[in-house]
Order: structure tokens, then C-alpha cells, then sequence
């Protein structure tokens, strides 16, 4: 099963890697992949022919994705990263916690 435990729109912080330490907002997740498209994170570069002969090619960037386990989520909360468990509400639905608060995510 490919569940993961963050979800768009959520504040992640890099924990590995050349973006080490930055933050941003997951823009996508690729589950299937185990991976996520995070803004201003792993920005990479293309560049495009032109269409029509005499103009100009482009130059296009982009958010990467890349793995998943390289994030940790930041609570809302208290504004710290902190690992995710799941707990059960007394009507049955799962919602997510943040480990370090005990608080709802």
C-alpha cells in the first residue's frame, strides 16, 4: 500500500539534501512514486525550441518531485516539525496528529 502520511497544502521542511533545512507548501503528491512536488524546492531548469522558425526558445522551471522521506511535516500548531500518527474519533473517523503536540494536524 503506497499511503503516505502528508497531503497537498501541507508546510513540509527538507531534511536532506542540496534544499536542506528549506521550507515550503507540497504542491503535489505522487503516491504510487512515493514522491512530492514541494514550491521553491528542487527547482530545475528546461530549456524549449522555439515553435516557429526566427523566435526565440524558452527557458522553463519547475518544481522536481522528489522522495517523500527527504520531508518532515511542520505542526500548525506549534510551528516545529514533528512525525504523524493517525488516533480515532469517538464517531469513528481517523484524523492525523502531530507527534511532538498531541494536536490535531
Amino acid at each position: 500500500m503506497n499511503r503516505l502520511k502528508i497531503r497537498t497544502g501541507d508546510t513540509v521542511k527538507v531534511l536532506s539534501g542540496k534544499y536542506k533545512g528549506k521550507t515550503g507548501k507540497i504542491i503535489k503528491v505522487i503516491p504510487q512514486d512515493r514522491k512530492i512536488v514541494v514550491e521553491n524546492v528542487n527547482v530545475h531548469t528546461r530549456f524549449e525550441r522555439s515553435k516557429k522558425a526566427g523566435e526565440a526558445g524558452k527557458k522553463v522551471t519547475f518544481f522536481a518531485p522528489f522522495q517523500a522521506s527527504k520531508v518532515m511535516l511542520i505542526d500548525p500548531n506549534s510551528g516545529e516539525s514533528s512525525r504523524v500518527k493517525y488516533s480515532f474519533l469517538e464517531n469513528g473517523n481517523k484524523q492525523r496528529v502531530a507527534k511532538k503536540s498531541n494536536k490535531a494536524v
